[in-house]
């Protein structure tokens, strides 16, 4: 007995190869259709992170220059899929739903143009351009970025302060900040980690000042 084939592409396939009599130009564009639908998924949506704006005005006494080197995250939400870890020990990755750039760049842009309108004038030099000398190093490190059920976004994270050669640790501090989600989809993730890193300026900020 033969065992047909279990889907409409092999089907396709199977009616193609044991057709005995030339196909008519109908039949040959129904197959098409059906081969190329199968292929056919969901859009995919491109997702970013924007600047959060400025809460309430820090000091503004000038403060030696400071220099965000790096931002540090988890390798599980390091990619272009919009991951989201639901509980401690399960993510939840969207295959339709993507960063617009590496997640870890995209946080280290977006917090440095939060802190350069949170410090001083003049006080905070961004990522990659030329340092004045005697600039301090700032390092960022997220331990943890989760959503719960209730649909709050938590991240976790620890920031060292940096100065001279050899580098000698002047500050170190860690938080652990939340932000509601609107909903439950990337640009509503998206949302909710912008305003967190906002926040998270506002602590770095307030720290770097009062040193």
């Amino acid at each position: 007995m033969t065992r047909r084939p279990s889907n409409p592409i092999r089907r396709a396939r199977a009616a193609l190869e044991t057709a005995t009599v030339p196909l008519t130009a109908t039949v040959v564009a129904l197959i098409g259709t059906i081969m190329s639908g199968c292929g056919q998924g969901p859009p995919m949506r491109y997702v970013t992170l924007n600047a959060a704006p400025l809460a309430a005005p820090l000091a503004t006494a000038p403060v030696q220059p400071v220099q965000l080197t790096a931002v540090h995250i988890p390798a599980e939400l390091d990619r272009l899929e919009v991951v989201t870890q639901v509980s401690p020990n399960r993510l939840a990755v969207n295959e339709t739903e993507r960063w617009g750039a590496p997640l870890a760049q995209m946080m280290r842009r977006t917090l440095a143009q939060d802190l350069a309108t949170r410090l001083p004038a003049g006080s905070f030099v961004l990522p990659d351009a030329p340092a004045p000398p005697g600039t301090r190093t700032l390092v960022v490190t997220v331990l943890t970025c989760e959503a719960d059920a209730s649909g709050t976004l938590t991240l976790q994270a620890a920031w060292t302060l940096l100065s001279g050669h050899p580098a000698r640790v002047n500050l170190t501090q860690q938080a652990t900040l939340r932000s509601t989600m609107a909903g439950r989809d990337a640009a509503a993730q998206a949302a909710a980690l912008s305003q967190i890193l906002g926040q998270l300026a506002d602590r770095i900020a307030t720290s770097i000042v009062a040193r």
